[in-house]
């Protein structure tokens, strides 16, 4: 089997003198911007979009990767281009993505449906009869649209039913209870079983008894089904980096530290005004630090700061002052200043880091928010062959795990053990989906998903091709010539896949993650602004989604320094222009 990693090879004297004239010219850029936006993903190009056709030009992007795109990346394989994050543009009609693919020609407007053949097969190689297969799967979508009305119903689910996992394993028992032989009884459960494990790829989560029932309906789904890019998802990223220029966006470059300015007089925070006497009047050049200092993101410092501004003996960092009160420090040490920052890193880097990198740290809400939510591990796993050895015909294959037959008793603590994990992970893997004759990709998700990427990738094609075997049972099931896995939960600025509802959280706290903060009550634009799929409570881990917040927290900082009056506008890619302009006659 061919290489899978690729090696980066030792830096040679003329790659040293590169690095050292790439080091002096972004020593040269300008530090001091309007607008500073981290993160070159969807919702930060976005964002800068927007400022550009505002008239603002004052703003650079500082995206951790060497690339821009965040979870949208496509790589050739098997002569084409396939994806590793982000696959489908999620429905037609209101889509800004769609809308700007069809402009500049990125998709066909008349999509010609492929032939469509799925067989779900058990262990011992038995295929299910389609008409079997169809009626589970109309079954399914019946009891998760169910659970979808539950957000906009008044009426209550069935007692000690939570998650949206419960109240669809209750409505399948409640179906297989009039199925009277066991044998077609635990076929039509293993169907089911399948599908749930699609829906945990679908959502985000490791298993749908985690994700909220009352607030699944929370997710907005729009009409027109899912479309591919032919040329790949990443070439949706051309037109929006047309207008932005080339030293805007400075690439490798991390965030360490977000310092900003905020007065004592706002709640949930617990910070103080330094130098704050009863005959000083003047609030407007006060420092306000966090007490204590925190330390920052990997173990930097924060200083101490006096009433002036002056960065004390003690660390490196500059608090913010009145002309830029936001301070960015990066890890390769480069600090740069601005009047207000879109923040649009992803919710898992979020989650695990906010403490460290914002200074003062976050309102209490949003840091509850933050642990609220889910941001669930979704990975994939490509199967490169030297030769087709499905039937043509056959565009998907079904895996119909009997999960019941392996460790029926182990506990919830048990299964998340890397000695269950290692005997267990693929068994998650719910079918293998043919993208050409030869190329097949397979989903994984959760604690499972993570497992996978800690493993070698010749043990997962190994372990892919043994299931393969057996389940089709075709001993000559070759080996792939190539696997690629993704490995999004490893990934340091990820740290996941997208974000889902999980029992307990509401919609409210995607809001809430999505509310800008202000310097003072008095401000009339805020200082520190959030974007991302994880801030748009209706397009949650899509790219529209991103799209959408990354417009508007832009939004936020254009238009007139004093508020004349409230106006709401569309540019018609909002869903509600489009429901609008539909004529019912």
């Amino acid at each position: 089997m061919g290489e899978t990693t690729p090696h980066t090879p030792a830096p040679s004297p003329t790659d040293e003198h590169a690095a050292a004239m790439e080091a002096a010219a972004a020593n040269a850029q300008p530090t001091n911007f309007k607008v500073i936006i981290i993160g070159a993903g969807m919702a930060g190009l976005s964002a800068a979009n927007h400022l550009i056709q505002n008239g603002c030009d004052s703003f650079c992007l500082l995206e951790a990767r060497n690339r821009i795109g965040g979870r949208i990346v496509s790589i050739p394989l098997a002569q084409q281009k396939v994806e590793l994050g982000a696959n489908w543009i999620h429905g037609v009609l209101g889509n800004p993505i769609f809308e700007i693919a069809v402009q500049h020609g990125l998709v066909s407007v008349v999509n010609i449906p492929k032939a469509h053949k799925v067989v779900a097969t058990t262990e011992d190689g038995q295929q299910v009869p389609f008409d079997i297969l169809q009626e589970i799967y109309e079954a399914y979508v019946c009891f998760l649209r169910r659970c979808d009305e539950y957000f906009l119903c008044q009426y209550s689910p069935p007692p000690d039913i939570c998650s949206v996992g419960e109240h669809i394993n209750f409505e399948i028992q409640i179906y297989l209870n009039s199925v009277e032989d066991p044998k077609e009884k635990r076929l039509k459960q293993l169907i089911f079983n399948c599908l749930l494990k699609r829906e945990t790829c679908i959502t985000g989560c490791h298993d749908m008894n985690e994700v909220d029932l009352l607030e699944l309906g929370s997710y907005t789904e729009l009409q027109g089904g899912n479309i591919v890019l032919p040329a790949g998802y990443s070439s949706i990223l051309r037109p929006l980096t047309a207008h932005i220029p080339k030293e805007a966006i400075i690439t490798k470059c991390p965030v360490k530290k977000i310092h900003w300015k905020r007065k004592k007089t706002l709640s949930g925070l617990d910070t103080v005004d330094e130098n704050d006497d009863e005959n000083d009047s003047d609030d407007s050049e006060k420092t306000v630090t966090e007490y204590p200092a925190a330390s920052g993101l990997l173990g930097a410092t924060a200083a101490h700061v006096s009433r002036e501004g002056t960065p004390s003996s003690r660390g490196g960092s500059v608090e913010p002052d009145a002309e830029f009160p936001v301070r960015i420090t990066c890890e390769d040490g480069r600090v740069f200043n601005a009047e207000h920052v879109i923040c649009t890193i992803p919710l898992g880097v979020l989650k695990e880091y906010h403490k460290e990198l914002f200074d003062p740290e976050l309102p209490q809400y949003k840091q509850e928010s933050l642990e609220h939510l889910m941001f669930g591990t979704v990975d994939k796993i490509y199967l490169e062959y030297d030769r087709p050895f499905l039937s043509a015909e056959i565009s998907e294959v079904m895996l119909l795990w009997d999960d019941d037959k392996y460790d029926m008793h182990a506990s919830d603590e048990e299964r998340c053990t890397p000695e269950y994990l290692s005997k267990h992970w693929f068994k998650k893997i719910y079918s293998f989906a043919k993208i050409s004759d030869t190329l097949l990709l397979g989903w994984v998700s959760g604690q499972e998903a993570e497992y996978m990427e800690t493993l070698p990738t010749e043990l997962v094609a190994e372990k892919c091709t043994e299931i393969l075997r057996n389940f089709l049972q075709d001993p000559y099931v070759p080996k792939p010539k190539r696997c690629v896995c993704t490995s999004w939960k490893s990934q340091p600025y990820t740290r996941g896949s997208y974000t889902s509802i999980p029992v307990g959280a509401l919609q409210e706290d995607i809001e809430n993650l999505a509310q800008p903060l202000y310097t003072s009550p008095q401000a009339f634009k805020p200082v520190v602004l959030f974007a991302g799929e994880h801030t748009h409570s209706n397009f949650y881990s899509t790219v529209h989604g991103a799209y959408l917040s990354g417009r508007t927290a832009a939004q936020y900082l254009v238009g007139n320094e004093e508020p004349d009056e409230i106006t709401l506008e569309s540019d018609g890619s909002d869903l509600s222009a489009w429901i609008q302009g539909i004529a019912l006659d």
